[in-house]
């Protein structure tokens, strides 16, 4: 029996449909998105899990917030109070905090280490990562994956021949001691990230710079390093935030309480014996994490891209 041309050219489009619809890439832009068209899927699909993501990420805020403005009354008496609401607020654990102890000096300790630290990570990792990544010596990446794996050492083994180190120098119980050893586990990771965001930079800047009669100073400090903005900035706010936080080396090397960091001096000093003082342990803890908060808010979309420059090479 003949296939009229009528038939033909409908079998050929229904083939087409379905070839269209196996491949997502043609199908006509939004196609892609229609699940998103109706409320009760939006309301399944996107806030729902948003919502339990902004509640688990902020719930540890609001109860460090709570707990601050609690009086020991509420904080232990479950059954006249509730736990998740503050009844009658109180600023006796913030004077105790800022007035009877040296949690001042310790801000001030923490934000110089972290500073004085990130700067010097960020200078060694811009050099190393530029050596391994532009220069193209032989064996430059079994140098870069040392340097990572080095990152990978636990700080809990470092930290024994490093406070060998620390007291032969006489370094102990300074932040000269801290500024020193914080860059063992900050330059590796800062220079792997680095060198992902120097691979995505082409080559052909540098060497039209070369034939120019550029330096590779010049051309590391002119053309690399502006260009490399965003994985600057990520890396200086990852060194910035474990220097921030560091537990280990600040309590093995720190004795005095005038030297201490927010995180060692918090826990140390408002712990005695069996006895917590939770409403300063949480003021200390909220106000040890706003200036790291507030780093990422400026700087979220330059860590983002940093981020994503680096790992799609």
């Amino acid at each position: 029996m003949a296939v009229s041309e009528e038939e033909k050219l409908t079998e050929t489009s229904a083939r087409f449909w379905k070839w269209g619809r196996q491949n997502p890439k043609d199908e006509p832009e939004g196609a892609s998105t229609d699940y998103l068209v109706s409320l009760p899927r939006r309301v399944v699909t996107v806030y729902i899990p948003m919502v339990i993501f902004l509640f688990v990420l902020l719930f540890p805020f609001y109860w460090m917030a709570i707990t601050t403005f609690k009086s020991n009354e509420e904080l232990y008496n479950y059954t006249d109070y509730s736990p998740f609401w503050v009844a009658h607020p109180t600023f006796a654990n913030i004077h105790k905090l800022f007035f009877e102890t040296s949690y001042p000096v310790w801000l001030w300790n923490t934000m110089l280490v972290s500073v004085v630290a990130t700067f010097i990570s960020l200078f060694c990792a811009v050099c190393a990562a530029y050596a391994i990544e532009r220069l193209r010596f032989q064996g430059s990446r079994l140098v870069g994956m040392g340097i990572f794996l080095a990152y990978l050492v636990p700080p809990s083994i470092l930290f024994i021949p490093l406070a060998v180190i620390v007291f032969q120098y006489g370094l102990f119980d300074s932040p000269l001691a801290l500024i020193l050893t914080y860059p063992t586990f900050l330059i590796p990771f800062c220079t792997w990230l680095l060198m992902g965001y120097f691979r995505s930079i082409p080559y052909e800047l540098e060497e039209c710079a070369l034939i120019d009669g550029a330096s590779r100073l010049q051309i590391l400090v002119k053309i690399l390093l502006p260009l490399a903005v965003p994985g600057l900035i990520s890396a200086g706010i990852f060194a910035f935030t474990l220097s921030w936080n560091e537990f280990i080396y600040a309590l093995t090397f720190i004795s005095s309480s005038e030297n201490k960091t927010v995180p060692v001096g918090v826990i140390t000093e408002l712990v005695e014996g069996d006895v917590y003082h939770w409403g300063s342990l949480m003021a200390g803890a909220l106000m040890g994490s706003l200036p790291v908060a507030i780093l990422y808010s400026f700087f979220v979309e330059h860590y983002v891209a940093s981020m994503t420059g680096a790992v799609k090479e």
